[in-house]
């Protein structure tokens, strides 16, 4: 050996890494839309029509006994009653529904080994 002397490191190792993730998403949604319209109508109406129309004539002579009588009689009547009733509906009624569902997963394994060296010899003369 020299008056140096001999120099010499060594080293060696492993590296484990892991990674591990899980990503979920559950989501969803419900709508309801309901549209309705209501029509309705009521229409009565009466008529009523009376006429009369009269003539009488009486004649009595109380010396020769002569009685003479006349009559002359018109009536009309005229009578109505109308009822109506109008109903109508519209409407829409509408509904949905979705969902979603999502599941992400990553899984990583990283292993490495290594080693290394130096070593210096130097000698003298």
């Amino acid at each position: 050996m020299s008056e140096y002397g001999d120099y010499g490191t060594y080293e060696a190792g492993e590296n484990h890494e892991s990674l591990d993730q899980l990503h979920q998403v559950d989501a969803s949604e419900n709508t309801y839309d309901s549209q309705f319209g209501v029509y309705e109508q009521d229409h009565t109406s009466a008529e009523s029509t009376s006429f009369d129309q009269g003539h009488h004539v009486s004649y009595s002579d109380p010396t020769t006994g002569v009685q003479y009588e006349e009559s002359d009689f018109t009536s009309y009547d005229h009578s109505a009653a109308e009822t109506d009733h109008v109903f109508a509906a519209e409407g829409s009624e509408t509904a949905s529904s979705s969902e979603f569902h999502e599941l992400e997963a990553l899984q990583a394994r990283l292993d490495s080994a290594f080693a290394s060296a130096t070593q210096i010899s130097t000698t003298s003369a």
